[in-house]
């Protein structure tokens, strides 16, 4: 396998905004664009837009019929390539990169292992060896009974692609439930894109919370392998937070709640922000207009309800997206992701 080509080292910047945009290829055209997400069935797909920085994620917005474009914008200049299944950017300090694998009959475990095992082979010998964050999106993420659901074998399948597992080292991350995520022909598609590093991050857990990988047995074979959130070693890229529920040690809470469950997840959010900020004191200790944060609903109907309790609990000045997609528990309704301390 190839490495990805060299690049002088650069300092270690990354900003993210949402922005509305016609095409994006207007954001594409800045060379320090490391990557670009649309989101929902209006945006360009993937196979229209000949860039490697470009991915459509196939989750739809709510409260609007077109969401904003997710630009991450990193030192520059940006090189681009393809290894393989692998389509990557780099600046000389940061690595986007994407694999995107069919499911074959063997469903969502074999996926997942493959999809894994092509990304591990390439940015372990790319440069850029420290995960950050991970993204994981895929169809019907809680469909099966016991250990056949689709996402305890997703979990089954990503230990497998990786090999062994340093859970001293786990990269922030999210797995979400799309409902549309599927290959032209049809078959469902599993969706993984990353953001490494030349030098590792610190990663974190919230102390209101078992860490994923130490689950108990009731919840799968094989743990869920994600640090709670991670602190990037630049202070020019933001605070990376895993997709956050209402869950608590590791139960979920407010099963019969939406109102409950958003503030729960909200204060697990302030949890991880005062876990951060005693390796990073200069992090404002709550949501400001440096968050992004992406909301994850699983009932479209709820989408006006969230954002009234989201705006009263974090006011105006915060940005965030709104998606239709499933969380990985049944009983959760509402799932949040997000950066904090966007870098200048």
């Amino acid at each position: 396998m190839s490495s990805a080509p060299d690049h002088p080292s650069a300092p270690q910047r990354l900003v993210v905004d949402y922005i509305h945009a016609s095409t994006p290829q207007a954001l594409l055209g800045l060379p320090e664009t490391l990557a670009v997400f649309g989101f929902g069935a209006l945006a360009p797909s993937t196979a229209a837009i000949d860039d490697p920085r470009y991915l459509r994620v196939p989750l739809s917005p709510l409260r609007e019929a077109a969401a904003p474009y997710e630009v991450w914008r990193a030192s520059g200049p940006v090189t681009t390539g393809r290894d393989g299944a692998v389509r990557y950017s780099h600046d000389g300090s940061l690595m986007f990169g994407v694999v995107e694998w069919e499911e074959p009959e063997g469903g969502i475990l074999h996926a997942s292992a493959h999809a894994y095992a092509a990304m591990a082979a390439f940015w372990r010998d790319s440069g850029y060896p420290h995960l950050l964050r991970i993204w994981n999106y895929f169809d019907a993420i809680t469909e099966g009974d016991g250990d056949a659901e689709r996402y305890r074998q997703f979990c089954v399948g990503r230990v497998q692609g990786l090999g062994e597992v340093d859970t001293r080292v786990l990269p922030a991350a999210t797995a979400i439930g799309s409902r549309e995520a599927r290959s032209r022909d049809g078959r469902r598609m599993l969706q993984v894109y990353w953001l490494a590093a030349r030098e590792p991050g610190l990663p974190l857990e919230n102390p209101r919370q078992v860490s994923a990988y130490r689950y108990p047995r009731e919840y799968g074979p094989q743990s869920p392998s994600f640090a709670r959130a991670l602190l990037p070693p630049s202070p020019h890229v933001p605070l990376l937070l895993s997709g956050t529920a209402s869950i608590v040690g590791h139960a979920s809470q407010h099963a019969d709640s939406l109102r409950a469950q958003l503030d729960e997840t909200l204060t697990n959010l302030d949890s991880l922000l005062g876990a951060a900020r005693e390796h990073a004191p200069a992090l404002t200790p709550h949501m400001d207009a440096s968050s992004r944060l992406k909301v994850y609903v699983s009932d479209a109907a709820d989408a006006d309800a969230v954002a009234a309790q989201l705006e009263a609990r974090l006011g105006t000045r915060v940005p965030w997206l709104m998606l239709h997609a499933d969380v990985c528990r049944r009983e959760l309704l509402v799932e949040i992701e997000g950066m904090h301390g966007v870098g200048a």
